[in-house]
């Protein structure tokens, strides 16, 4: 009779070693699956971009986006505060310089105007009763000088007789010494005179000096309150184009508040914004080409704006030889900004692969073209075009540019048409 074996349950430590093996035989199928599959990828030709390297010209610069701007613009501000009453011209028109685009109406300026008019006036009034009281002290000195000029001469007529007269014992002593002391009266008294009139001469002179000066003064105020008053008419600054006018009849603008612009229409320039991490390379006299119309036009920067903002910085153009017939203010143009001189090179076109590689190695195609296979390179500059080829490519080579993502980083790839 037969005996029942009956089965034990494993072990925990059998069951542990069984995970194990099977973990270690699925890594190992795994591997042989990656390898396989990394070793060589099938892709379809319509699915890759393949480009060929060249033999040309390489020329470093970088894509602008420029805005076509007046080559100078004036802005229109208030220089005075006031009410619009009037407007001359609309916006858009064609202005010349001095010509009276609005008028502004303000009362303070236009009472303080009056008040100072009638000060000056006052003044001038003030000034000429001065002078008049001056020439007229000045003509009674002259006719006290005059009298006691003459009192003098009769003094020295008496006292030289007196003097004959007692020398030859014809007079007293007492009557010579009252004809001498007489005479020696009126020559100081002449010489007093005098010395008034000369002080005087000077005081008036000194007084006429302030009067003119302080009338002066006032007049200066008056002409700048007039000019203040004249500012209410607002003028072309030079001859152009009025441009973004924003007034209407009944506002009140505030002194220093932007009223408009004038745009010269003798040319124009092109704005763009260049990024800060070309700062150091952008200089004025850098030469830059847009195309319109199917043209090539030169561009020279001629400012360059060291304030960056959001990571970029601003720099200002204007056209070389001739201006595209038909520009217009506010059009856009795409620029290319020329960083550096054109040298001989071997260029490969540029591609989504540099993401996956760094730019260090590419899939290149064999001669049939059926298959591809991985090569280190070194490029160098690059332009929105091209790449700048330092080694490991050759002029006819032809290379996978599109992204190498799905290739997971196969050894080959075979190409099916």
């Amino acid at each position: 009779m037969d005996t029942i074996i009956e089965k034990k349950p494993l072990g925990r430590k059998a069951i542990q070693r069984i995970v194990i093996a099977l973990i270690i035989i699925i890594a190992i199928v795994s591997a042989s699956l990656y390898t396989m599959h990394s070793a060589q990828t099938k892709v379809s030709a319509d699915r890759v971009t393949i480009s060929e390297v060249v033999q040309g010209t390489f020329q470093e610069y970088i894509p602008l986006t420029g805005i076509v701007m007046p080559v100078t613009t004036i802005y229109l501000d208030a220089l005075e505060g006031g009410r619009v009453e009037q407007k001359f011209v609309e916006d858009g028109a064609m202005v010349k310089k001095g010509q009276p685009l609005l008028r502004l109406s303000n009362t303070d300026l236009a009472l303080s105007l009056v008040n100072q008019e009638t000060s000056v006036y006052n003044l001038l009034t003030q000034m000429q009763i001065s002078r008049n009281a001056a020439v007229q002290n000045t003509v009674n000195k002259l006719n006290q000088l005059a009298d006691v000029e003459s009192q003098l001469k009769e003094a020295k007529r008496i006292y030289d007789l007196d003097k004959h007269l007692y020398q030859e014992k014809a007079i007293g002593l007492q009557e010579f010494k009252q004809a001498e002391n007489n005479y020696l009266y009126y020559n100081e008294k002449m010489k007093l005179s005098k010395q008034i009139l000369e002080q005087d001469s000077v005081f008036n002179q000194q007084q006429l000096q302030q009067s003119r000066q302080s009338y002066e003064g006032s007049q200066n105020a008056l002409n700048v309150m007039r000019k203040k008053v004249g500012d209410l008419i607002v003028r072309a600054p030079i001859d152009g184009q009025l441009t973004a006018l924003d007034v209407e009849i009944g506002q009140n603008k505030r002194q220093g508040e932007r009223l408009g612009q004038v745009d010269a229409v003798n040319g124009f320039k092109v704005r763009a914004d260049v990024d800060e991490h070309y700062i150091s390379r952008v200089y004025n006299g850098l030469k830059a080409i847009c195309t319109v119309a199917g043209k090539n036009y030169t561009l020279n920067i001629t400012k360059v704006f060291a304030q960056v903002v959001s990571g970029k910085f601003q720099v200002d153009m204007q056209f070389k030889d001739s201006i595209p017939d038909g520009i217009k203010r506010g059009q856009t143009l795409q620029i290319q900004l020329i960083l550096g001189d054109a040298i001989p090179s071997v260029l490969l076109p540029k591609g989504s692969f540099s993401q996956q590689t760094g730019g260090n190695w590419v899939y290149v195609l064999n001669k049939n073209g059926n298959q591809a296979y991985k090569k280190e390179v070194q490029l160098g500059m690059q332009n929105p075009d091209y790449y700048q080829v330092i080694k490991g490519l050759q002029p006819g080579e032809k290379v996978i540019t599109s992204s190498y993502e799905s290739f997971n980083n196969a050894s080959t790839i075979d190409i099916i048409n």
